[in-house]
């Protein structure tokens, strides 16, 4: 550990004031020497002096050379700023949009023939393609772009070998000999191997990329880690050091980079994938101590126990991660949608959770789509009680609906106009980008089998289209206001349907009783069939619904149950819910019961979460708990061992822990300078606790705590 020692004092000296950041800058110097050519080959080039004038910062603890650093700069005026982001933007500057991240790269590829191997590959294909003006200009510009980023991984190696002449430090002598050899040849030892992923994981992020995965790192670097015959403390040191650069990006960029690594499960054979470096990669992270990566461990009854057992003991240390995902659950979610077995099998995630096809589909979206609004405008017609706006088809009034299951159709239809509505603008949105102006032929060249057919990522090279994932959120209300209407209006008839729309509409003030009975009814979380049913119909119903629509390229529409934290803003525009909920209250978390209503203890929610059809869910889904203290320690750990079993042979598809105390985050919250450090799990990603806004402290103190 004492590189990394060594690497965050370093980075605790990191000064950013008065530099801004020069990428547009960098892109504009490139396009000025090009306005003759045609938009895509001056991308190109544009790309390709951005990846060789930055500057190569070379820290003194460097084991892997690399730094986020050379994106801010203070060479440049106000106006030089303005002007190269109104070139770089007419130029069609990619973003979310125009599926520009949340990618996981074919990092196999690049590993087996490396840079020079990939610029033949190119070249080859030009010739194949040498009659097809549309792809032999995409072909230029991926190698344009593939020698820049040769020129640019020289660079470090040239930044390296200078620094190391003024210091004698013999580890950036070797760093520097490493990447002059990776500019041209494949890598053939571990450090090489891992030097490479990072440089390219870079150059993703100085096309201001974000949430590029580094996917199954324990696989594809294994074969070098057991060729080498590597030491592990080497080993581990050397991840340790790579993996603190993602932090780097939260001190020069203001925020940081959600980069998913997924470790363990199954091969893409289907046999046990857990190995030595599975291992290295956890307590590399446990040592860095930081918010990310956002490990994510692939959960199978093929692994051996001590791997799930060593992810608890991460997790136990308070930084909320790895996040635990189900194997079975996730690849049987996959295959719905008639990826190639294997394909399944070696999925990765892309961003907080978001399952993907690694290296074989073009960059990921998604949003959110907020279901327990459409509640609200079952109850009156097609109208938002909050907005006064028209906002669904007239499904008929409250007094209408004489049994629960004409309610049910009702909020469907409501449902599918909700999602039909949506997914038109998405398309739209997403449509409207021209294929050509927007085009990609850098990361093409990660992405199975865009080379080879001599087409953009989003235009036909990857082998399988895109896909778009809507995040439903507020199960846990839904579910809790379905059993509610159920048992208040048409099971004890208590109160009748109108009343209950009365009392929503006065946010329960003056209703009283009607707001008890609503806080009383079942709740999901309990092990109760009365509201756990109305999960189930949720996702039933969600998938339903979402199976039909489509992407602009005819890819599918991934159910996600989770919220990152928008269950807190949603919840703040929507109506009073019947589950007792008021007026702007957060709606529940993700896949997690409403906070407060899970009264049963930690098994019932176990039992609870896993009934729904999770395999309906092909982008993933959030159970997030909060464990005290000793709940991962010793004998307990062991039991919780067997209770994340039980919940995954159920059918249950994720859970991810706080192990930080609900007494230490308050605290926390009233004196946040004496907690800078505390790491917290949010929702998909981990944080530093201090840095979240109030409202999400407060959201995840209310977290039921099982101790």
């Amino acid at each position: 550990m004492e590189h990394l020692r060594l690497l965050k004092e370093e980075f605790s000296r990191i000064n950013r004031d008065g530099l801004s950041h020069a990428c547009d800058c960098l892109m504009y110097e490139g396009y000025r020497e090009h306005y003759g050519d045609d938009p895509l080959t001056a991308k190109a080039y544009a790309t390709a002096h951005l990846f060789t004038a930055h500057e190569k910062h070379i820290y003194d603890s460097d084991l892997i050379l690399g730094s986020i650093r050379g994106k801010l700069s203070d060479r440049y005026s106000a106006a030089e700023i303005n002007n190269a982001a109104r070139v770089a933007n007419s130029y069609g500057k990619n973003w979310f949009w125009t599926n520009a991240d949340h990618f996981a790269p074919d990092f196999e590829t690049i590993l087996s023939i490396g840079i020079g191997g990939m610029i033949e590959k190119i070249k080859k294909s030009m010739e194949r393609y040498k009659n097809n003006e549309k792809k032999r200009i995409f072909l230029n510009a991926a190698l344009i772009t593939m020698t820049g980023f040769s020129e640019m991984v020289r660079g470090y190696g040239e930044a390296a070998r200078e620094r190391a002449k003024a210091t004698g430090n013999a580890e950036l002598r070797e760093a520097a000999e490493i990447c002059e050899r990776l500019a041209v040849q494949k890598p053939k030892s571990f450090r090489e191997a891992l030097q490479l992923v990072w440089l390219v994981h870079l150059s993703f992020l100085y096309e201001n990329r974000y949430a590029m995965a580094l996917g199954r790192l324990d696989q594809y670097l294994y074969p070098f880690y057991k060729r080498d015959k590597i030491a592990r403390e080497r080993a581990l040191e050397l991840i340790e050091c790579t993996l603190y650069k993602i932090h780097e990006s939260s001190v020069y960029a203001g925020g940081d980079d959600v980069v998913n690594i997924a470790i363990g499960g199954v091969t893409r054979d289907g046999e046990d994938a857990v190995n030595d470096l599975t291992y290295v990669i956890l307590e590399a992270v446990k040592n860095c101590a930081v918010p990310g990566p956002n490990l994510s461990a692939r959960v199978s009854a093929k692994n051996p126990d001590r791997f799930l057992d060593g992810c608890l003991q991460v997790i136990g240390t308070g930084i909320g991660y790895p996040a635990l995902m189900n194997d079975e659950v996730n690849v049987a979610a996959l295959a719905r949608y008639g990826y190639k077995l294997e394909d399944c099998r070696d999925y990765s995630m892309v961003g907080c959770i978001e399952n993907f096809i690694t290296g074989r589909q073009p960059p990921w979206s998604d949003g959110c789509f907020r279901s327990p609004m459409y509640l609200d405008l079952t109850l009156n017609n097609g109208t938002n009680s909050v907005t006064g706006l028209k906002a669904g088809p007239e499904t008929g009034e409250a007094s209408s609906f004489d049994t629960m299951d004409k309610f049910l159709e009702a909020y469907k239809t409501q449902l599918e106009y909700g999602m039909a509505e949506e997914m038109r603008l998405f398309n739209n949105e997403a449509g409207r980008y021209d294929r050509a102006m927007y085009s990609q032929p850098y990361l093409s060249c990660y992405c199975h089998d865009c080379i080879g057919r001599g087409l953009d990522i989003r235009d036909g090279g990857a082998i399988y289209p895109s896909v778009h994932g809507r995040g439903c959120i507020g199960i846990g209300t839904v579910a809790d206001s379905l059993a509610a209407i159920e048992t208040l209006v048409y099971k004890d008839k208590i109160i009748t349907l109108e009343e209950f729309r009365d009392a929503l509409a006065a946010d329960f003030e003056g209703y009283g009783d009607i707001w008890k009975r609503a806080l009383k009814a079942p709740k999901y979380g309990n092990d109760d069939e009365e509201a756990d049913k109305y999960a189930r119909w949720f996702v039933d119903t969600h998938y339903d619904i979402y199976s039909k629509q489509a992407t602009f390229d005819g890819g599918g529409v991934y159910v996600a149950i989770g919220s990152n934290i928008h269950n807190i803003s949603i919840g703040a525009e929507t109506a009073a819910t019947p589950d007792g909920r008021r007026r702007g209250e957060p709606l529940s978390d993700a896949s997690s019961p409403t906070h407060g209503m899970d009264r049963s203890g930690l098994t019932a929610v176990i039992l609870s979460c896993s009934k729904p059809d999770f395999t309906k869910a092909a982008c993933g889904t959030v159970l997030n708990l909060k464990f005290g203290g000793d709940m991962l320690k010793g004998e307990n750990r062991a039991k919780v061992i067997e209770l994340f079993k039980t919940y995954f042979e159920r059918g249950g598809q994720e859970a991810q822990i706080n192990c930080v105390s609900k007494d230490t985050l308050q605290d926390a919250s009233n004196h946040p300078e004496n907690y800078r450090n505390l790491v917290v799990r949010v929702s998909g990603f981990s944080a530093y606790y201090t840095a979240l806004s109030g409202a999400v402290q407060k959201d995840i103190l209310e977290r039921t705590e099982y101790v």
